[in-house]
């Protein structure tokens, strides 16, 4: 079985995932497969330095995000240039490691750590999705807390992304992270043993 995991940006995502690996299940992360595509000899970074110039390469091969960052920041048609660039390779390389999960164990949980996975319409893949949910006002804490960022940069974050909301009630499973890690935990547990999992 392999699942959707995401959420709003600080509400807990890696929370949940870490707890599912705890229990045996296989974690294949966005983010971290993000960073990979990018590495020096990939095809994604070759198609990033000739579509945005070596600017954004630094001189030892690597991806110098901070000035990517800077050209794609403030224009949305360079974003949706870079994201038609890094999305595809992406999304492959995740059913690549998903695939051969599955292949090595049918019967575990392959969870895909996907935080835009509504937005880049990627539900469809999994069998199900799990939304990590905690409502807005302590998204909006947590995310200023964690990043020390002011509420108006925190709140524009956060409007990047779907509505929390709307994301809680197109979920299969929703885990309420607003409360303790213990009530977290426990929610956990209820849904491996729904799924015969353990």
């Amino acid at each position: 079985m392999k699942i959707g995991l995401t959420g709003g940006i600080a509400s807990g995502k890696s929370t949940v995932a870490s707890m599912l690996v705890e229990r045996g299940a296989m974690l294949v992360d966005a983010d971290q497969v993000a960073r990979e595509v990018v590495m020096p000899g990939e095809p994604a970074l070759e198609a990033v330095a000739s579509a945005f110039g070596q600017a954004v390469i630094h001189t030892d091969g690597t991806l110098n995000r901070k000035a990517l960052g800077e050209i794609v920041f403030n224009n949305r048609e360079l974003l949706a240039q870079l994201e038609n660039i890094l999305h595809p390779a992406i999304r492959s390389r995740m059913q690549q490691r998903i695939k051969q999960y599955e292949e090595q164990d049918p019967r575990q949980l392959v969870v895909a750590d996907i935080p835009l996975l509504y937005e880049t319409e990627q539900a469809g893949l999994y069998d199900g999705i799990m939304v990590v949910y905690v409502p807005q006002k302590l998204q909006l804490k947590r995310l200023m807390e964690r990043n020390q960022l002011e509420e108006t940069e925190a709140m524009r974050r956060i409007g990047l992304q779907m509505d929390i909301e709307q994301k809680r009630n197109r979920a299969d499973w929703v885990i309420d992270n607003s409360g303790s890690l213990e009530e977290t935990r426990r929610q956990v547990d209820d849904f491996w043993k729904s799924k015969d999992l353990s």
